[in-house]
């Protein structure tokens, strides 16, 4: 990582719950955060806590220098709701097969 960008991974035992149109996307009380310099703290809910069934691959991805290549799921009213990292960096392996969504209920 560049001098000065840092990315922290906890195991946490907050509950997650994401909710889109009334339902139920995710809901999970073993997410794992995820701290990056400048960004907002983020929950990223392994894959057997994710009604994937819900889900369309999206053709987007995106490049993270420290994370990886980003791969994105959609709704149909929702695009590139969710993301994951299928194959992360090796400093961040923890977050594979994990989702993340840009918007979650923390409690």
């Amino acid at each position: 990582m560049s001098q000065g960008h840092t990315i922290t991974i906890e195991k946490s035992e907050r509950h997650v719950r994401v909710v889109h149109g009334g339902r139920v996307l995710a809901e999970t009380d073993r997410p794992l955060e995820l701290r990056e310099t400048g960004c907002p703290v983020r929950y990223y809910i392994p894959a057997e806590d994710v009604r994937l069934d819900l889900l369309t691959p999206s053709e987007t991805h995106t490049v993270c220098p420290f994370k990886g290549t980003a791969s994105y799921w959609s709704l149909p009213d929702a695009p590139d709701l969710v993301w994951g990292y299928p194959d992360p960096k090796a400093g961040v392996a923890e977050i594979k097969d994990h989702y993340c969504f840009y918007e979650a209920d923390v409690s």
